[in-house]
């Protein structure tokens, strides 16, 4: 049984954990906007600045799933976790120092190579440590997006007086704030071992596994249009620059309040939150297609609660029953990876669609939910019903 969220403040792996997760997207929130704007500042133009973005996204493909597999031969989640950050900290001051686009990108390289494992190495660590003392993902994982918001609105002021070639130092100082929480971190037990040694991954050869990694996928990926247009589209028709910002805000707050509450509400099963999750994205693009007035914008980003966070916590919840024991890093970083393959693909598709039929194209993005929908039902049925 879950305990009392009050109880979290009072318990120190709580504690350590929620300060790992404020400094990660403390420094995810500084590295999105001010790193292309660094870019620029170094001298790289539009087309070096988007093939060091994609390269470094192909990267993280790979890096994931060997990463978090290393993990679990060693057996243990803290110490990977750290040798992750401490890594991504010197990956990111080499890139301090570079000049140049070769330099540059391959500097890059080597930072994305060995940070894309953090979060899900993060949170294989947060659903074993959390399960073990009863306490609940959800209002631990709030303050990551409480930091994220707080990152995004104090960048803004920054960029007021740091000048654009500066803009590393404070995603240097983020990321060398993840190495100090990481540091911090309660060791947990280490996963017992096949006989033959080898860590268990047979999450793989589960059909209820499968689906819920495309369901949750599918969704995720359907906010392509969301993240990559919404700003453009809310700008042409006529909404301030700090109208919109707020309307980002409020789904990322939308989204902290469900978390928090999350240990409270009546328990759902992982796939019947992912649906629900499902069912929200599916309603908030069909809305979004038929160009709404800026007056229904709010209740449309409330929204974000189930597109995203009930399906995140759907996920996490289903990964806490179905992970095996010893292959938990691999699990969670299958997740992430297909979630990055599928988030992938819809950008490019919603590129196009966006391009020649404008916000329609969110329908194409709700079709996606849908289907995410009906494969986190196929997913609870197979759990149901096997032995």
């Amino acid at each position: 049984m879950t305990r009392p969220d009050a109880l979290i403040v009072n318990d120190s792996f709580a504690l350590r954990l929620a300060l790992f997760y404020a400094a990660f997207f403390v420094a995810s929130g500084l590295m999105l906007p001010f790193f292309p704007l660094w870019l620029a500042a170094k001298g790289l133009d539009a087309a070096a600045i988007g093939a060091v973005l994609a390269v470094a996204q192909a990267l993280r493909l790979v890096a994931i799933p060997a990463g978090t597999r290393l993990a679990d031969r060693r057996g243990t989640l803290k110490g990977p976790l750290v040798a992750a950050a401490l890594a991504a900290v010197t990956g990111i001051a080499l890139l301090a120092f570079a000049d140049g686009f070769a330099a540059i990108l391959a500097a890059y390289v080597v930072a994305t190579l060995v940070a894309a494992p953090m979060l899900p190495l993060g949170d294989a660590y947060a659903l074993k440590g959390l399960g073990l003392r009863g306490l609940g993902y959800g209002p631990v994982r709030l303050w990551g997006s409480v930091a994220f918001m707080a990152a995004n609105l104090g960048g803004g002021l920054m960029l007021a007086w740091l000048a654009p070639v500066d803009l590393i130092w404070p995603i240097l100082a983020g990321y060398g704030t993840i190495a100090a929480a990481a540091l911090a971190l309660e060791p947990l037990p280490a996963a017992p071992r096949r006989a033959d040694g080898e860590p268990g991954h047979g999450h793989l050869r589960q059909p209820a596994f499968i689906a819920v990694i495309a369901a949750a996928s599918l969704v995720h990926a359907s906010h392509a249009v969301y993240y990559g247009f919404s700003t453009l589209d809310w700008s042409a028709h006529g909404l301030s620059g700090g109208a919109i910002g707020a309307l980002w805000a409020l789904g990322v707050a939308a989204e902290i309040v469900l978390f928090a509450v999350s240990s409270r509400i009546p328990a759902l099963s992982p796939t019947a939150l992912i649906a629900l999750g499902a069912a929200g994205g599916t309603l908030r693009w069909i809305a979004m297609a038929f160009d709404p007035p800026a007056a229904a914008l709010p209740t449309l980003q409330v929204l974000h609660a189930l597109s995203f966070g009930a399906t995140h916590l759907g996920t996490m919840a289903y990964l806490a029953r179905a992970a095996p024991e010893g292959g938990r890093a691999a699990a969670q970083g299958d997740v992430a990876t297909a979630s990055g393959v599928a988030m992938v693909a819809a950008m490019a598709l919603s590129g196009a669609l966006y391009q020649r039929y404008g916000d329609v194209a969110y329908a194409a993005m709700a079709v996606m939910a849908a289907a995410g929908g009906v494969l986190a039902l196929i997913a609870g049925r197979a759990r149901h019903s096997s032995p």
